[in-house]
């Protein structure tokens, strides 16, 4: 089954782990490959709204640090020249398949002022009806944690519930929920479909991802249960190929999809 079928606008978010190799560069070629898939679906007639980690790890990379800063002024100074570098990337990449990109940078007081998200969601609509493609990331270099998202899973959510998307994809560095943790047991079964977000279903996302990110699967099944509680029909998938996301629009089974609560779609 399809669980994709006419979802026309789609929000997709895309972790550092992901954008970047272990050195915390970023992975030019999968930049790119993503900046194809993207296009094309753009092409085809999709809305497309990207949800970008890596401004922190990209600035890390950039200033030659041996690790992630721990203190607040720390990341927020990386995020300020991470973000410069990443969005220029993707300019130039989206650029080269005819597509303008747009940099948008929240907070969580954004969406939680009334007006403030009136004038979100204005400003994504007019975005999406001029055709450019919204690149949103949470403005680390602002952000206390009073105002933090506090992972961009959690911000993909929201941003899917702003834009009142028809579909969540989560491109991240393992390829979906599994029954144990894949890392410490390789022979655990993916989980294809999970119909309801469940206390087990939690309990079996534990752990973390990667050093270089800020969340774990937890945080990806949290973003599930935001979306689909609105009606988005959402997808964990394994980034590493943004072929994967033709075949999970073409109905393979790719990944864990979580199924809509069709009473959420307004």
């Amino acid at each position: 089954m399809n669980h994709f079928a006419g979802a026309k606008r789609i929000v997709f978010k895309v972790g550092t782990s992901t954008l970047t190799h272990e050195t915390g560069k970023l992975n030019l070629r999968r930049m790119r490959d993503l900046a194809r898939v993207l296009s094309d679906l753009k092409n085809a007639g999709h809305e497309i709204v990207l949800v970008s980690s890596g401004a922190i790890g990209v600035g890390v990379g950039k200033l030659k640090l041996e690790r992630r800063p721990h203190d607040i002024g720390g990341r927020q100074a990386c995020a300020a020249v991470g973000q410069c570098e990443l969005m220029y990337i993707y300019d130039k990449l989206f650029s080269e398949y005819g597509h303008v990109t747009a940099q948008v940078l929240l907070t969580r007081d954004c969406v939680d002022d009334r007006l403030r998200r009136m004038n979100i969601e204005n400003a994504f609509e007019r975005l999406l009806d001029m055709g450019a493609l919204p690149i949103i990331n949470e403005n680390d270099t602002v952000a206390v944690e009073e105002i933090v998202f506090g992972d961009n899973d959690t911000l993909s959510a929201l941003v899917a519930r702003e834009v009142r998307a028809d579909a969540l994809i989560i491109l991240t560095d393992i390829d979906g929920l599994h029954e144990r943790n894949p890392r410490e047991d390789p022979s655990a079964p993916l989980i294809h479909v999970v119909e309801a977000i469940t206390p087990h279903t939690r309990e079996i996302a534990g752990g973390t991802g990667s050093s270089r990110g800020t969340g774990g699967m937890i945080t990806k099944i949290e973003a599930a249960d935001i979306a689909t509680r609105e009606g988005i029909t959402t997808a964990i998938i394994d980034g590493s190929d943004p072929e994967d996301i033709y075949r999970l629009l073409d109905g393979e089974e790719i990944g864990t999809v979580f199924l809509a609560n069709r009473e959420g779609k307004a």
